[in-house]
Formats: C-alpha cells, sequence, structure tokens
C-alpha cells in the first residue's frame, strides 16, 4: 500500500497544465524563434505556475517542446512522464486542431466529453492550449496543428482505466484546475462518472462496480457483461450510487470481498481501510440473529480479520454473507434514494467463489 509521506503534502500539475506550458513554448519558438524557459501559464483558477523545458525541437515547419510531469506527492502513474507538444502551421482561417502524437489515446466510444475519433484532449486543457496559442501568435483564430505526444504513455496507459473507457493507444490529457492534490480522491471518482457516461451512450441495461479485481471477473462471468460495463468502483461505492442517483441505469451489480461489503453492510460509502472499518461487534450482533451460541458471539468480536468471521460462519453453517449481502443493498438503495435503478450484490470469497448474495 503507498503511504503518504510525512509532512505537507506537495501539489503537482495535470498533464493538461504540462501541455499548455509546452503548447506555448513550442508556439512562441515557432513564430518568435526562441523558447521561453521557464515557460510560464494562467491556470484556470488565476495561478500562474512555471515549468522548466525538459525538451526542444525547432524546424522550417514545426516546433516542440517538452515538459516533464511533476505530480508532486500524488502517486500519479503519469508522475515523471515527458509531455510534448508539437505546433505545426495550418491553411489561413482552418482554425485550431488537437492530434493525439504517439503515447496519447483516441476516443472510440461515446458518452465521453470528446466526440468519438477525436484525440484523448479534454475541453479545458483544450481551451486552455486555445488562450496560449492566442497569446503567442495575437491572433484571435490561429491556424494551428497542436499534436500532444508522450513518448511510452501507450505502455503506462494499460495501467489506467482508459483501454475500458474506449480510449485507445495511449493515456488521456486531463485536468479542469491544473493542479493534482495530493492523494485526491477525484481523479478515480471522475473515472467512475465517465464509466457511467460510457455505459449510458452505449445503451447498456447493467453496469457492475466491483472492490477489486476477484470479485471483478467473478461478476463479470456471471452476468457475461462487456468490458464498458464494468465500472472501477474500488472503495468508492459512494461516489458510483450517488452519479447513478443522477444518471441511472436500470440494474446495477455490486461485488466484492466480505470485508469490504461487511463495511457497506455497516452503512459506510467509502471503503477505504482508513475511512472505515469492520465493526466485529456490529457483526457478532448479525451472527446472533442467525442463532450464533454464545462461544461463537465471543469468537467474532475477538477476531482479527473479517475473513476469520466468515469462515467461523461456513463451519458453523451460519449464512453470515448472505445477510451481510441483504444489508449492503439496503445501503445501496438508500444511497440511490428513488431512482430507477435495481441493486443487487454479490460477495465473493478469496477464491473468487460467490458466498452471499442479495437482488430485489
Amino acid at each position: 500500500m503507498t503511504r503518504k509521506p510525512e509532512g505537507t503534502l506537495r501539489r503537482g500539475w495535470t498533464t493538461g497544465a504540462c501541455a499548455t506550458a509546452a503548447t506555448k513554448a513550442a508556439c512562441t519558438a515557432l513564430f518568435d524563434g526562441h523558447f521561453p524557459d521557464p515557460v510560464q501559464i494562467t491556470l484556470p483558477k488565476g495561478e500562474t505556475p512555471s515549468f522548466p523545458l525538459a525538451y526542444e525541437s525547432r524546424q522550417a515547419t514545426c516546433a516542440a517542446a517538452g515538459i516533464i510531469k511533476d505530480a508532486g506527492d500524488d502517486p500519479d502513474v503519469t508522475h515523471g512522464a515527458l509531455i510534448i507538444s508539437t505546433v505545426r502551421p495550418r491553411p489561413a482561417q482552418s482554425g485550431i486542431v488537437f492530434r493525439a502524437g504517439p503515447g496519447v489515446g483516441t476516443i472510440t466510444l461515446e458518452g465521453l466529453p470528446v466526440p468519438v475519433g477525436e484525440a484523448a484532449i479534454n475541453p479545458i486543457p483544450r481551451q486552455l492550449m486555445t488562450a496560449v496559442v492566442q497569446e503567442a501568435t495575437g491572433l484571435e483564430s490561429p491556424a494551428l496543428e497542436i499534436e500532444i505526444s508522450i513518448p511510452e504513455g501507450e505502455q503506462l496507459a494499460a495501467k489506467t482505466w482508459n483501454p475500458r473507457l474506449g480510449i485507445l493507444g495511449g493515456l488521456s490529457i486531463l485536468g479542469t484546475t491544473g493542479v493534482v492534490h495530493p492523494f485526491s480522491c477525484a481523479a478515480w471518482i471522475h473515472s467512475i462518472h465517465r464509466g457511467i457516461d460510457v455505459a449510458h451512450a452505449k445503451g447498456l441495461q447493467r453496469v457492475a462496480g466491483c472492490t477489486g479485481s476477484t470479485s471483478e471477473q467473478t461478476v463479470q462471468q456471471l452476468y457475461e457483461l462487456p468490458d464498458h460495463a464494468m465500472l472501477d468502483m474500488g472503495d468508492f461505492a459512494g461516489g458510483m450510487l450517488k452519479y447513478l442517483r443522477r444518471q441511472p441505469i436500470p440494474y446495477v451489480t455490486i461485488g466484492g470481498g466480505f470485508a469490504k461489503l461487511v463495511k457497506l453492510a455497516q452503512g459506510f460509502l467509502d471503503l477505504h481501510s482508513g475511512r472505515s472499518q469492520v465493526d466485529f461487534n456490529w457483526l457478532a450482533a448479525e451472527m446472533a440473529e442467525l442463532g450464533a451460541s454464545s462461544d461463537i458471539l465471543d469468537q467474532v468480536r475477538q477476531a482479527n480479520t473479517a475473513g476469520q468471521v466468515l469462515a467461523l460462519a461456513t463451519t458453523h453453517d451460519l449464512p453470515i454473507a448472505p445477510r451481510v449481502a441483504e444489508k449492503a443493498r439496503q445501503t445501496a438503495k438508500a444511497a440511490l434514494r428513488e431512482a430507477p435503478c435495481e441493486v443487487d450484490i454479490v460477495v465473493v470469497d478469496r477464491k473468487g467463489q460467490i458466498v452471499g448474495r442479495s437482488h430485489a
């Protein structure tokens, strides 16, 4: 598990901010013949960071500049990646176009904020890059091609959710504020939301959010779901359910290990170990309802892990996993409020076997 560093956490910069700075440097070099280094940009909230250049190239028909992404103290897969912008003139009055260079993905599924076939460069970074080339050229409507590339970006993208979201060939150029806040949950939840948007665009009737790869594989096989129906929920059950409350899909399945779903059953929507804990007294109370003996209940209260409780219940033929599934479904339904979205819960063990289910 990644641990937070001691002391004040250092902020970083998004791929969108780095691409904007690289674009400003490249455009300035293309028209004025020199690369500003460092290059300063203005972010949406008025911040004006400066970025040192890590790469420069100027030819007769284009100029390119590169920035090494610094994600601060956030455990970001793109930390240390080289973000390169290559700027080329286009025919007069033809406007600005954005291209995906090597290592930057292309949109292949509807539902994302950029149309199918376009480079995976989100709207805010596009706006920021448009503003800096307007500034650098002094023109309201410059005619330029802006190509963003990330060496090794395709390999890095394999560690992200991009392929499942229909972003193929590399990474996305992201960011709304330009700033990466250390250990922020926002990026993960944003990805869940985009996954739901894609599912809507594809007309899916069921999506699934799971706490880990084992439960995900089990649920996907159970319902024969395509990859784009699988939401990367992880610990963020609340982030998924609250968005489904606003953008409902007829059916959602939540799959997970026993311990994670115990926490959902207890009423927690954030299942991270640092923000919610299994309550063994709660489990003992539920086991008592199932007829567990006082000796078993003492063992439950003294257990170190939820897995021990599940094993104990299995040995004594006490259906605690189905009971946890039903309680977890009640929590999920409460989070969805009156949204037209039916929930079912699938509890799996470490081998991926289903040990408990609950559905309407």
